[in-house]
């Protein structure tokens, strides 16, 4: 019998889980609680559970907080992210903290109970479009060495990022305008993989570049 844990500060869906695994045969107690902090609080007067399904957006300290705590105090645990974020950063913190998958909220309560038995028996599961995140962003690339090579002018730019030069000072020095450096810009990051100036200067320092 699997003793399940729900940290949900949504009342209606809360109940609804709650009332949903109270009636299958392979779960035992059911534990719901709208915050991290209170789910700790039934933790230390000696509460046990085996899965639990926890969400992000959570009032006081976040999911994404809250999974070394849970872990901390229950190390063999299991930790099911069920929340509306499916974005990467929000994936990768919340997997790279310890969860052990990644729901959002619009899967089926079938979807939900397959994930719970499926981490139970030492799997993983995540939601189809959470999994193709994943994928693609361990994906070798497939860009060909020539579209990875900075041009002539983007070298400039690079350097003149290095340098601390603004955009406009970038402009003023190459006699282009501010726009056509912004538009390199976003062809270095492309071809760099990276989403901020700092990352492309750590790539130069680094000689990545």
């Amino acid at each position: 019998m699997i003793e399940l844990g729900i940290i949900e500060d949504e009342k209606m869906f809360r109940d609804g889980l709650e009332q949903f695994f109270r009636e299958q045969k392979e779960f035992g107690a059911v534990h719901a609680a709208p915050s991290v902090e209170t789910f700790l609080e039934k933790l230390d007067v000696g509460l046990e559970v085996d899965v639990i399904l926890l969400d992000i957006g959570l009032p006081g300290m976040s999911g994404l907080e809250g999974i070394r705590l849970l872990k901390g105090k229950l190390p063999d645990v299991d930790i099911i992210m069920l929340t509306s974020y499916d974005d990467s950063d929000r994936i990768f913190k919340a997997l790279c903290a310890g969860a052990d998958s990644y729901l959002v909220k619009r899967s089926s309560i079938q979807e939900i109970r397959e994930a719970i038995l499926t981490v139970n028996r030492g799997g993983a599961y995540m939601s189809p479009s959470i999994a193709r995140k994943v994928i693609d962003h361990f994906s070798p690339k497939r860009e060909s060495g020539e579209e990875q090579v900075l041009t002539g002018r983007q070298e400039q730019i690079v350097q003149g990022l290095v340098d601390g030069l603004s955009y406009k000072m970038i402009a003023d020095k190459y006699l282009v305008s501010v726009e056509t450096v912004r538009d390199h810009i976003k062809k270095i990051y492309r071809k760099l993989h990276v989403n901020s100036k700092a990352e492309v200067i750590r790539k130069r320092m680094d000689g990545e570049i």
